[in-house]
Order: C-alpha cells, then structure tokens, then sequence
C-alpha cells in the first residue's frame, strides 16, 4: 500500500496550484487523509485534513481561505488546490493517511506518501 503526491512545481506568487494525493492498494473511502508541509530546514507542518467517513475538513491557520482540501467519493484521490501562493508556501508537500481522526501532528499518521516539490518564487 502506498500513496503519491503529485502536481507540484514552480509558480510564481499569487499563483495557483492543485496537487493530487493517490491512493494505491487501499481505498481512501473511510479514511482520514492529511496533508504536510516541509519548507527547507524545518520539521513537517500539517495545513488540511478530510476525514472521509463524515467529510469534515481541518486547516492551519495561515492556510484557511487560501487552500481546499476535496475528495470525490468515487475517487481514490484527495486534492489540494492551493491559490494566493506566497514564497512562505514553498517546501516538499505530503499526504499521509493511519489517522482516525483530523490532526496537525505528523507524528500520528502512519503512511506517508513520496512528497512533491512546490517552489514559489518570482
């Protein structure tokens, strides 16, 4: 079982981006699925989380407004469109799932998936 991040890249600030989290050998229906932020230097940072089973969200403070987190039902991805980026976003995002409910605490999932690259700059 495994997941992938996906849909990084380099944008300029105010743009937008969409990343996608894929499951693959488990279905993401009735679970909870995070998503992580390492910037350069520093420790992994929860900013969304979608708990599958009653479809409540969870978002950092700095990102609310700026980020949503969705999953279709039929769907064994969550995305996270990302919009006003700012160079502070930059930094190796992750999804991670082995979490019964919503957390921050990267410490508390137990999978995490290969991370992809955003870069915000000008």
């Amino acid at each position: 079982v495994q997941l992938l991040a996906s849909g990084g890249g380099l944008v300029q600030p105010g743009g937008s981006l969409n990343l996608s989290c894929d499951a693959f050998g488990f279905s993401l229906n009735n679970y909870v699925i995070g998503w992580f932020r390492q910037a350069p230097g520093k420790g992994r940072e929860g900013i969304s989380c979608i708990n599958s089973r009653d479809w409540t969200t969870l978002y950092a403070d700095s990102m609310k407004g700026r980020f949503t987190i969705s999953k279709e039902y039929d769907k064994n991805t969550v995305y996270l469109q990302m919009n006003r980026l700012e160079p502070e976003d930059t930094g190796v995002y992750y999804c991670a799932t082995g979490q019964p409910w919503c957390s921050y605490y990267a410490d508390q999932f137990g999978l995490f998936g290969q991370g992809t690259l955003v870069t915000v700059s000008s």
